[in-house]
Order: C-alpha cells, then structure tokens, then sequence
C-alpha cells in the first residue's frame, strides 16, 4: 500500500530571554534613585518645574500676541465665573477669585500643557458644594442664605438642625467659627486631601485608576451633574430662599421644594433671569454662527455682571424689592491658615471621587489639546501639577481645582502659544482682587446663577447624541444613560461609583458572551475565517476551526465550554453516554439471541464499546483572539483534549501568542519536556488542519494495514 507522506509543520524557534530577578530589579532601581549628582539634581528640578525648560526658549515675538490676547480673554470670562461657582461651592464669593489666581500661577510654573486652562470648574464646585453643605447641616448652620426658608420645605431632618435667632457659630482649632468661615474650612480642608490623594496617585504611579473613567461613563456622569447644577440654581433664578438639600435625590426633592414654593416667587429676580438669559443664549448662539469671523470671543458674561451690576445698583434692587446680592466682597488677601485636620477624618471618603475626577478631566484634556497641537505632555507630571494646585491654595483660602473645558477652548481659538497665558488671566484676577471686587457688592445672585446655567448649554445638548450614541454602539449608550440617571437621581458620588461598576459589568459581560465562530477556508488560499461572516469559505473535510473572540480565565470557562459543544455538534461526555448505552443493549440482544438459539454455555458476551461515526475527526481551536488565559483557562484546555480523546477526536491549537504558550509550557499542558508540542501547537490554523488531515490518513492506513 502506498505509503503517506507527513508534511512537517512550521517550526519557530523562541529566543532565549535572561530574565532579571525581582531582587536585582529592585536593587538597581533602589541604586538609582538614592545616587545623587548636579546633572540628576537638575534634571530632577527642571522636570518638577517644566517652566524652567520652556521659559529661556520663548519665542517673544511669534509667542506673545497670541497668549497676550488669550490671557486677557480668558481672565475676563473667569472673574464672573469664578464668582457665579462660589453659590455652586457654598462659600463666599471672594474665595472664587482666590482660587482662579492660584490655581493658575501653580499651573504656570508645574504644567507641562500650553493650552489647558486649571481653575474654577462647575463640577468640581459642585461636588465641593455638596460636601461643604453637609458638613455645614451637621454641624448646626442655617442653610438658607437669607435667614430662614420660606413656606412648605420637604427636608424632614432639618427643623433640628436650623438655628433661629442669634448666629450659629462652632469651635475650630480653638477660634470660634461662624457660616462663612465654617465654610471655607471644610472646603480648604477637603481641597488638601484632594491634593494628597492626587500627589499620592503621582507618586505611585496609579494614573491607571482613569482608565476605568470611561468615555461614554464620563459624559454620562457630566450631564447628569449639569441638570444637578441647572437644579440648584434654579432657585436663584425664582429669587425663592429654600435650603439646599441633604442627602440622596437632590433633584427631585428640590423640583418638589421649588414648586411647592412657586407663590413666593420674586418678580424682580424672575424678570433680571429671563433677560440675562436672552442675552447669554443669544450672545453664545452668535458666536457659534459666526465664529470664523469672530477673531476673540464676544465677552458677554462681563458685559452681563457689568450691565447688571449697574442696574441693580442705582435701581435698590435689594432694599426695593429684597433680590439676593452677592454682598461685600473685600479687596486684598487673607493671611494663609493651615487647613483644619480636626476636619480631614470625615472628609476622607469625600475627597476620593473629587481627586480622581479632577485628574481625569485635567490629563485627559492636556493630552487632547497636546495632540490637536502636536506636542507631548507627561501624564504624571500633570497629576503633580494638580495635585499641587490644590495643595499649596488651600492654605490660601481656595477650593478644589480642575482643569476646564471650555476655558481651555477658549484659549486654544485665541491664538494661545504657551502657559504665559495662565499667568496674564491670574494678572487680570489680581487687579479684580486688589481694586474692583467691592464694586459687585449689588450683583444679583440671578445673574450669577444665569451665568452658570448658560455655561452648561454644551453638557445638556448631549441628550440630543443619545440615539446616535444608541446607534453607534448600545452598549455605550446603556452605559451614559446609567451613569446620567444615576447621577441625577441619586447623588453625583453615587452616580460616580454606579457609572464605574456598571462600565466594568459590561466589559465583564462581553468578556462572558463574546463571539464564537466556525471558519472555513477560501479558495486557493491558505486563510480561514467566519463562514457567516464571509461568502464562499469551505469548512475542511472533517475538520472542525472554532474561534472565541474574548481571554479564557475563570468566569467564561462554562461559557467557552457551552459555545464550543454548540459549535461542532458534539459533547464528549453526552456522546460517551450514547455510546454506553447502546453498548449495553447490545449485550442483552445478544445475550437473548444466544439464549433463543438454545446454547447453553456460561460463557459470557463481550462486545467492544460502540463507535458511532462522527461529522469530524479533528477540533482546531483557532487562539488569534484569545489574549490570555488563567491555570482555569488551561485546565479547560486540558480537559478537552482528554474528554474528546476519549470518543477519538483530536483538539489541535494555533495562532496562540507567547503569554499562552508559556502558561501552558509551565503547567505542563505539551508533556513533560513539552515532548507533544509539535502534535499540539501550530503557528497557523491551516498548519494544524493539515497536520490533522495527515494524522488521520496515517491512522487509517495502519488500521487498514492490521485489518489485512
């Protein structure tokens, strides 16, 4: 009989990699980091302060006009925004313009970003706002900015806690502390655990911790925290003095408080809100329409506190009508003050949602304007940067800082060149300090709250993406509606932590219902890929290629096993079952055969077990899409090579990559001395079908050959 020819599979041969131990790893580091010279010493301070790089290169002539206009613009749209966030953050308004001033000339020196605009954000005072408001509950404080709350309030624990009459004050690091000096201390003491946490992320090197901030989460999260400020603030707009809430379900407990108090609405509030809200939407509308035309941005919001201001000013809006002002706004600094660490053991937890958002949105939007820009930017000294920028101003007064979208847009369209541009808006926020800040003692708290409203136009728009974002990927789209509703529903924190867990369950989901497909091969070409999928692919004779889209480890075993049974039509231990039963009832028909032909003989009937003939001889588990395993994952492996050996079929791996095959080479998976891992293991699915197509015709020709 003709002798058949066993084609060799193609052999790779690993290269021999000397592996340094953990010990010698440490220890080199551990030399590294403790030897000291002038060349170490000044590279180490020029990366800690990347100004020192790039300041002696400044380009004056091609630099300055550009960060000169962008400064200026962008410090005249922070004063009144860094006024409006303070009702947001629950302080007064001075601490805003104390922020914005520091915040930016840390950043000048420590950010390694030209364009990023650090400051005042809307969501960071928010959350710093809730926080400050909770604390100041529990300790006893009116929460209503005007004495008392007016008419029905839906807050069941706060009669208990509202002070009527004299004002409430508390004892901190031994002074006596009244409303707004309580305020400010939570919030600079909130401010200095951010900044510890965050300066800790840098250290250790736990920048990784954003990545599980994910796109769709993080926009979901941002618009539910929008319609959270649109909430607060709208009392404001009313001119209706309701405390803010405490507690889980912001919104709707303040929509009910705010309608249940619609009959004490104050005109002259509601009637200065709808015209500056005219004029913002209006102004904001044509400055999107006519943009390319537009060299800087129109500077409404200025223009709006100016005009209001005035208005409300020589009109005696607060005495005539009894509209909420913004009050004395002193000029000058306050002496630095250590933040309170009495205060910092309950504000622990508070500060960790707050330090991660705040890196994430500040790294994430330096990388963005780095690469729109073409430069780099170093992800850990950002985190440096703005763990500092909230470090070092909480000993001055000031509240938790984040780098800002729209400021940083703002920048970037104003011809902005270099981080100089940060230290001209700090310049503009000091002359608003030291000379200009009483002159808003008459601006309404309408208008602050208008501005913040407006501000939000860009987050509250992403509702109309929702169907797109349904569209383009459900998954992502379930995942913004979750973190949004969670968010506005529930808590910003909570709304945080649910966005977070519920983008993990998704992926871990995937993980557990990935892809599964049979492949067959195209004509006259060694490829194989997804027969539903692809048009004209063959499957090969008797040969089964399955491949699962998603890492083999311990939570998608059963899923492997259960897609991998479907797919091919068999399993093993199901057809071992078949087998042995009709084994068994071909024992007893032949016992009764042997009875009715009258032989009387003890002698006992064997009969070999049943082989039933299968579709297919050979399974290929294609492993291109498998990215890692775990000892469950090999475990599996093995047990399907055993169980399908058991009913004679082959299981065949290829396109495994080397983090695999080492795992299986460690867990013996080939043999000892891996003596089957040219029988078991192929580079490529057509090696493997063709090792199987030759296994087999070997098989049957020495069957053949016995049988003779």
């Amino acid at each position: 009989m003709e002798e058949v020819t066993k084609v060799p599979p193609p052999v790779l041969e690993r290269r021999v990699r000397q592996r340094q131990t953990t010990v010698s790893v440490l220890k080199s580091k551990l030399k590294h980091g403790v030897t000291c010279s002038v060349p170490k010493v000044r590279s180490t301070l020029t990366g800690f302060f990347p100004v020192v790089r790039w300041l002696p290169k400044y380009k004056l002539k091609e630099y300055v006009l550009g960060d000169l206009m962008s400064g200026v613009i962008v410090g005249i749209i922070l004063v009144p925004q860094a006024i409006a966030y303070c009702l947001l953050a629950g302080v007064p308004p001075i601490y805003g313009l104390y922020t914005s001033f520091y915040a930016n000339i840390i950043y000048f020196l420590m950010g390694t970003s030209r364009h990023v605009s650090v400051g005042i954000f809307s969501l960071m005072s928010l959350m710093v706002g809730q926080v400050v408001n909770k604390e100041m509950f529990l300790a006893g404080f009116d929460l209503n900015e005007d004495s008392k709350a007016s008419g029905l309030v839906l807050n069941a624990s706060l009669a208990s806690n509202l002070t009527i009459g004299s004002p409430h004050s508390v004892e901190l690091m031994g002074v006596l502390c009244g409303k707004d000096c309580y305020s400010i201390s939570i919030a600079t003491a909130l401010t200095f655990m951010v900044g510890v946490y965050q300066l800790l992320m840098a250290v250790f090197r736990l920048g990784f911790v954003s990545v599980y901030l994910s796109s769709p989460m993080l926009d979901g999260f941002a618009t539910g925290a929008s319609f959270t400020i649109l909430t607060v603030q709208a009392k404001y707009l009313l001119g209706i003095k309701i405390p803010r809430h405490q507690g889980y379900g912001t919104v709707v407990v303040t929509w009910f408080n705010i309608f249940a108090n619609i009959h004490n609405t104050n005109l002259c509030d509601l009637i200065t809100s709808a015209i500056c809200i005219s004029i913002l939407v209006a102004g904001k509308e044509i400055q999107e329409r006519y943009k390319d035309r537009l060299k800087i941005p129109f500077p409404t919001e200025l223009i709006i506190v100016a005009g209001a201001t005035l208005a409300s000013h020589f009109g005696d809006l607060n005495s005539k009508y009894g509209s909420s002002v913004s009050g004395h706004i002193p000029t000058g600094f306050i002496p630095p003050q250590v933040p309170s660490f009495t205060l910092m053991p309950r504000l622990a937890l508070d500060a960790i949602p707050l330090a991660v958002i705040s890196f994430a949105f500040t790294v994430s939007l330096s990388e963005m304007f780095a690469k729109k820009n073409g430069y780099t930017v170093r992800p850990n000294q950002e985190m440096l940067a703005i763990s500092f920028c909230n470090i070092i101003p909480s000993f001055f007064h000031c509240f938790t800082t984040s780098a800002a979208l729209a400021k940083t847009m703002v920048k970037d369209s104003t011809g902005c060149q270099t981080q100089i541009s940060s230290l001209i808006s700090a310049l503009v926020v000091l002359l608003v300090l030291l000379f200009f800040a009483p002159y808003f003692y008459a601006l309404q708290k309408c208008v602050l709250a208008c501005i913040i409203i407006v501000s939000l136009r860009g987050a509250l728009r992403k509702f109309t993406d929702v169907p797109a974002k349904l569209r383009a990927s459900r998954d992502d789209g379930i995942v913004w509606l979750v973190a949004m509703f969670a968010t506005t529903l529930i808590s910003v924190e909570i709304g945080l932590v649910v966005g977070v867990v519920f983008s993990m369950i998704c992926v871990i989901y995937k993980t557990q219902n990935p892809k599964v497909s049979l492949l067959g091969k195209a004509s006259d070409v060694d490829l194989y890929e997804d027969v539903e999928e692809y048009k004209n692919l063959m499957p090969p004779p008797r040969v089964q290629i399955f491949r699962f889209q998603a890492p083999l480890y311990y939570a998608n075993k059963d899923s492997f096993l259960r897609s991998l049974y479907k797919a091919v039509g068999v399993e093993p231990f199901l057809e071992l079952t078949k087998r042995r039963k009709e084994e068994k009832k071909a024992k007893e028909m032949s016992s009764k055969q042997i009875k009715a032909n009258g032989d009387k003989s003890n002698g006992e009937v064997v009969i070999g077990l049943v082989e039933r003939e299968l579709d297919f001889h050979t399974i290929v588990l294609d492993c291109s899409a498998i990215p890692f395993i775990d000892s469950t994952g090999m475990a599996t492996f093995e047990g399907l090579v055993k169980e399908y050996g058991e009913i004679r079929v082959n299981v065949l791996l290829a396109n495994c990559n080397t983090s695999v095959i080492d795992l299986l080479q460690k867990g013996q998976f080939f043999g000892k001395n891996d003596k089957d891992m040219s029988s078991r293991l192929f580079h490529t699915v057509h090696a493997a079908v063709v090792h199987a197509k030759d296994s087999y015709a070997a098989a049957e020709s020495r069957s053949e050959d016995s049988g003779v």
